[in-house]
């Protein structure tokens, strides 16, 4: 009691010092405090970001079992659990960097990176120097490339729900019911979730919102020594970046973001989800087309419909009998929705279909069933489930009418059935979620903030076209680039001259276009020729081990 009280003391003085510099504080400043309307956390994250500050981040060695390679070092920066409450109870959060590669002139400081999720850790994000991103290459000689784990994730004070083995077990009951009770079976598997999220993270889940995380992004900047922020956010990064844009619009260097969720307050996040089911469905005929057109290779069928049969008779295949006892149609789902997500994933997900029709089906399974001794592996999936399950919830009110539920999900299912059904059951323990849920904030821009870049396709599944435009909307002086005809997630990391060069000059030079810019797709992926089951199956190995490393891809959801 009497160490909590001369706490108390001094930061009540503190606190006086900084509301006195509040008052002193440029508009634009004032304005973006007065969005978050709360004003112990607007204390609080000043109070950290001195503290971080003075301390730095002392930069060693990676431990040998995070798995980067020299010269990237790896640190911790400490920041508030709660940030009303900055004397409080402290979570650390990992970071790591790799040097800029170019001359000390060169250098424009830390450029700090974000793949989504949420639940991604963006601590791969420097392996794109020693992996030689030919991407990269200009960026990277002006900026120090920074990852870090987000409060929740991997070494940052990690969120679990289920035991990580039971997590991956495999196979689960089929996402799309056949009845009432199949419903209510789900129901009770969501809600089981959400209590075992409060058992093994109860601590941690009210804590667990965009705006806490967009304060850890501040609180690292200051540790890094950089009067203002780089970003690069991807996927739910783009979420991420919006509301640090709003918080601290005067603290913004240069942002970029790709593959943009749509941050309207009443978009977060049930609505969101829902967009999404629409707009898998039509990269997933997109896909299909592409499958068909190339029958002469894969002979799974020379028409979208006869695409879909096919593998409607893989479902129910499945559920009759789960394929190699581990495959059902959840996996199918799994296994399939990549290809609507990244275009790298067209050929191998096709590839090992094809080898399936013609009578492999190990090839399936390797490809599909969990590696129940991959114990690292599966805790970090679970890992990642948790912090989607921990944010999404924590962000936004839910509805709790599984009338509502049952209703908006049934009637999208009969015209976009491919993720559907998956997608609620996935979001479902927000139904039932045991811990304080936010009122999202309202991302828009203040003054003070420089122009914004924002990348998107125009097809893409997972944050679907509405979302740049309605950031773009919001974020004045921003620019949008629109990949057309296109539809994989995470532009900035694909091969496409158009978008390339100004994604290199805007954070080179900080100058956009004066006007948006609609460039052209990247390359369509090609077939390759046709084939026998066994080559089929060798080819889809060799295509997945040549797959995007993970450093470059967003996260999935």
């Amino acid at each position: 009691m009497i160490r909590n009280a001369a706490l108390g003391s001094a930061a009540t003085l503190i606190t006086g010092t900084l509301a006195a510099s509040l008052l002193l504080a440029p508009p634009a400043a004032a304005a973006s405090y007065d969005n978050d309307s709360r004003l112990p956390e607007v204390l609080g994250v000043q109070i950290a970001a001195a503290r971080a500050a003075r301390t730095g981040v002392d930069w060693k060695d990676c431990p040998a079992d995070w798995g980067f390679e020299k010269p990237i070092q790896c640190g911790w920066v400490k920041v508030p659990l709660d940030y009303a409450k900055p004397y409080g109870k402290t979570i650390d959060i990992a970071v790591d960097r790799i040097g800029s590669t170019g001359t000390k002139e060169e250098r424009q400081g830390a450029l700090v990176y974000n793949p989504g999720g949420p639940g991604g850790s963006g601590m791969r994000f420097p392996r794109r120097v020693t992996t030689k991103s030919p991407l990269w290459v200009n960026t990277s000689k002006a900026y120090d490339f920074v990852g870090f784990d987000p409060r929740g994730v991997g070494h940052s004070a990690p969120v679990s729900c289920i035991d990580p083995q039971e997590f991956v077990k495999a196979p689960k009951a089929d996402p799309v019911p056949d009845s009432e009770a199949d419903k209510l079976a789900q129901r009770k598997l969501a809600a089981s979730y959400a209590d075992g999220c409060k058992q093994r993270s109860g601590e941690m889940l009210p804590h667990m919102t965009t705006p806490n995380t967009a304060r850890d992004l501040d609180v690292i900047r200051a540790a890094l020594g950089e009067q203002k922020l780089n970003f690069l956010g991807v996927s739910y990064g783009t979420y991420l970046g919006g509301v640090y844009a709003t918080l601290f619009p005067t603290h913004v260097r240069r942002m970029v973001v790709d593959s943009v969720v749509d941050p309207a307050q009443d978009n977060i996040w049930y609505e969101a989800n829902l967009g999404q089911d629409v707009a898998f469905q039509t990269r997933w005929n997109d896909w299909q087309d592409w499958v068909a057109k190339n029958d002469a290779v894969f002979h799974i069928g020379d028409t979208r419909a006869k695409v879909e049969a096919k593998y409607q008779e893989l479902r129910a295949t499945a559920k009759a009998n789960p394929i190699g006892g581990v495959v059902g149609p959840a996996e199918l789902i799994g296994f399939f929705q990549g290809a609507p997500y990244y275009d790298s994933s067209w050929v191998p997900v096709a590839k090992t279909w094809a080898a399936y029709v013609a009578g492999d089906t190990q090839a399936l399974v390797d490809a599909i069933a969990p590696d129940m001794s991959d114990l690292k592996g599966n805790a970090a999936s679970e890992n990642s489930n948790a912090v989607y399950t921990a944010v999404e919830c924590a962000d936004a009110k839910w509805p709790t009418s599984w009338t509502k539920w049952d209703r908006d999900n049934t009637k999208l299912h009969e015209q976009y059935p491919f993720l559907t059904w998956s997608n609620a059951w996935m979001n479902l323990p927000c139904a039932t979620w045991k811990a304080k849920q936010s009122t999202p904030i309202d991302v828009r821009s203040k003054r003070g903030l420089p122009p914004v870049l924002i990348v998107q396709s125009e097809r893409d599944a997972a944050t679907p076209y509405a979302g740049a435009v309605s950031l773009h909307n919001r974020l004045a002086g921003s620019r949008l680039i629109t990949e057309q005809n296109a539809g994989s997630h995470g532009v900035t990391s694909l091969l496409n001259p158009c978008i390339n060069t100004r994604v290199d000059t805007y954070l080179l030079t900080g100058k956009v276009d004066a006007q948006d810019v609609t460039c052209a797709p990247h390359a369509t992926p090609v077939a390759p020729a046709a084939a026998t089951a066994k080559a089929l199956t060798a080819d889809a190995q060799a295509e997945a081990s040549a797959l995007p490393a993970a450093e470059e891809l967003p996260a999935v959801r």
